[in-house]
């Protein structure tokens, strides 16, 4: 009992450690430690991030299935701007995390500034497409025009403000390349916040705001993120984590800017065939009504909720790898990966039992809508089936990502995606006429080769030998 209790205070003192983010050296000592310390406030980030989603599915559900639709439609094209942005985040955190293994922090500083100017160049194209054109936007994606009519705010508002999703994404990567990732954890706890607060405000309205309906959820959701990049924005000025800018760093560095493209396209790319295929799937789950691609949209967010603390502890093996190799410690580095594997496989292989059992009752908290709730249940049935595979997929991948070996993920992605995954779902859903459970199983399976192949070019080994 005594050693129970010695325990469980260990953990919880570590635990605390994690949360305030005092430990920040990460390639000497133990590896579950350092494992533990960058993962707690890594998943507790990630998971904020998915708050966003559900917190406006819970919302937007009331409004009706057009309206759950138009967020799902929105998303699906978000999904392109969030490529981006996670590609760049990636070099980005490669990119830091090697400089602080190497100790030189203004070298990392100097990938920060050029990371915000690129990431404010790119937003800024991607805003004029989201306020010109949303409408069109929407129909590209097989919405009728009921949907389109009640949607478009949504998708204007949230692509015309994508700056704030791109910065809060490429500031977090520079925190979390520095191990300094109970700092991005609190900036999305703080954006949480404020999205659960002015969600229902500017749906419902309040007072003298009046009833925006689905275009209120952009609207919070575009203030909450805002705000968290403001956030960021003094921290890093002010010095309140381990990388700090001055006015003297707010200048365009040529040699700096092209290495960050560099280390960045091949994770761009990888992420663009990723999130593309999920465009594309999406635009088959439209041929099946809006029902149908409600009760996925809903399944999807769902899942997210748990693929994000997962992609915490894959991000947690990210920084480990880059770091370590900086400090010319490869084989640390390489069991700093096959031990998060082994802790992420058992959280996600517990997350799959309880969307095996429980998808109806998870579904039903959103829409009672029969066919919704069938078609989320499915969907959240098939999906989870591979929990496992993901969890390795994951965190090989990103440690590959970590390494600075952007081009091996994209390669696997482009095979897995478009080669095997978008053929085979078009397929089975239309060809074969199985509907909406073949592009369930698309998923799946190809998340299931992503595993087996990143597995296996992992052992080669090679990626230790990157320079960036």
């Amino acid at each position: 009992m005594t050693q129970n209790r010695s325990t469980i205070t260990h953990i919880l003192s570590c635990f605390k450690i994690a949360i305030t983010g005092k430990e920040q050296e990460f390639t000497s000592g133990s590896i579950r430690r350092a494992i533990f310390m960058l993962s707690v406030p890594m998943v507790l980030e990630m998971m904020m991030e998915s708050v966003f989603f559900l917190v406006d599915a819970y919302f937007v559900s009331s409004l009706g299935a057009n309206a759950i639709a138009a967020v799902g439609l929105t998303e699906s094209v978000l999904t392109l701007v969030y490529a981006i942005a996670i590609g760049l985040s990636m070099g980005v955190t490669a990119i830091v995390a090697r400089r602080v293994g190497e100790k030189d922090i203004n070298g990392a500083s100097q990938v920060a500034i050029q990371s915000i100017f690129l990431g404010v160049f790119i937003a800024f194209i991607i805003s004029l497409l989201g306020v010109i054109f949303p409408k069109e936007i929407l129909g590209l994606m097989g919405a009728e025009s009921d949907l389109i009519e009640e949607g478009y705010g949504y998708t204007q508002i949230l692509l015309g403000g994508n700056v704030t999703i791109m910065l809060l994404f490429l500031i977090n990567a520079i925190f979390r390349g520095a191990g300094d990732a109970s700092v991005a954890m609190r900036v999305l706890i703080f954006s949480n916040i404020l999205n659960i607060i002015l969600d229902p405000i500017f749906i419902f309205g309040f007072g003298p705001v009046p009833a925006y309906g689905v275009q209120g959820a952009a609207i919070a959701t575009t203030i909450g993120r805002g705000s968290a990049v403001l956030f960021q924005l003094l921290i890093l000025f002010y010095g309140w984590s381990k990388i700090k800018i001055g006015v003297k760093d707010i200048i365009f560095r040529a040699g700096v800017m092209l290495n960050l493209i560099k280390v960045s396209l091949g994770g761009i790319g990888q992420f663009i065939i990723g999130t593309s295929s999920w465009v594309f799937l999406m635009r088959i789950m439209a041929e099946f009504g809006s029902e149908v691609l409600a009760g996925y949209t809903i399944a999807i967010r769902v899942l997210m909720f748990t693929l994000m603390p997962s992609w915490g502890m894959s991000n947690a093996a990210a920084t480990l790898v880059g770091q370590n190799l900086g400090a010319s410690k490869p084989e640390r580095a390489e069991q700093s990966v096959w031990k998060t594997a082994k802790y992420n496989t058992c959280f996600m292989g517990a997350v799959s039992m309880v969307y095996l059992l429980f998808a109806e009752t998870i579904i039903k908290i959103f829409s009672n809508e029969m066919l919704i709730v069938e078609y989320g249940a499915l969907s959240l049935r098939v999906i989870a089936a591979g929990y496992i595979f993901y969890a390795y997929g994951m965190v090989i991948i990103q440690s590959f990502n970590g390494a600075g070996d952007t081009k091996t993920p994209t390669v696997i992605n482009f095979f897995c995606f478009w080669v095997f995954q978008l053929p085979f779902a078009y397929f089975a859903a239309l060809v074969m006429d199985w509907g909406a459970i073949g592009v369930f199983l698309a998923i799946t399976f190809a998340e299931i080769l992503i595993a087996i192949l990143g597995v296996f070019w992992f052992r080669k080994g090679k990626w230790k030998e990157v320079k960036v």
